[in-house]
């Protein structure tokens, strides 16, 4: 037996990339109880594009809805820069190949560009990695070299 399900949304129910939100959620999400809270939140219509589905969006929804006040910018969506996403750490680790990775943050806070060359030292003292930028012909130019410390 097959059953034919209509991607039309029928009254009460939202359309697509419509959200419910207030007294609509809080009504659909107890007459959907009994079901696991993953289907509650596709039958709300929290699913991004992709298909993913949006929980954060959703309990923050379902929280508004019930009358609870978020922190200030707690509420913002991400696309008006509610949360910031990932931040780099200052901090790595070597993998088990034996490198040190320095990712795209520091490179672009440092201000380095891809291909350029360095040569890197050790202070003797601290111990600390100096990388010494070598001139455009490759070999050392230590009358222009910029210094910086990276770690």
């Amino acid at each position: 037996m097959w059953i034919r399900i209509s991607a039309m949304a029928t009254a009460g129910e939202p359309g697509p990339g419509e959200m419910l939100e207030g007294k609509a959620l809080l009504e659909r999400a107890r007459a959907l109880s009994n079901r696991p809270e993953d289907q509650i939140a596709r039958a709300c219509g929290y699913v991004g594009p992709s298909g993913r589905l949006l929980r954060k969006s959703f309990y923050r929804a379902l929280v508004l809805a019930k009358g609870y006040a978020l922190p200030a910018g707690a509420g913002a969506p991400a696309s008006t820069g509610g949360t910031r996403g990932r931040q780099a750490e200052f901090r790595t680790r070597v993998h088990g190949n034996g490198n040190l990775l320095i990712g795209n943050a520091y490179t672009r806070l440092l201000g380095l560009e891809p291909g350029e060359e360095f040569r890197i030292d050790l202070h003797p003292d601290t111990g600390a990695i100096w990388l010494t930028r070598l001139g455009g012909d490759g070999g050392d130019d230590d009358s222009s070299a910029s210094e910086q410390p990276a770690g």
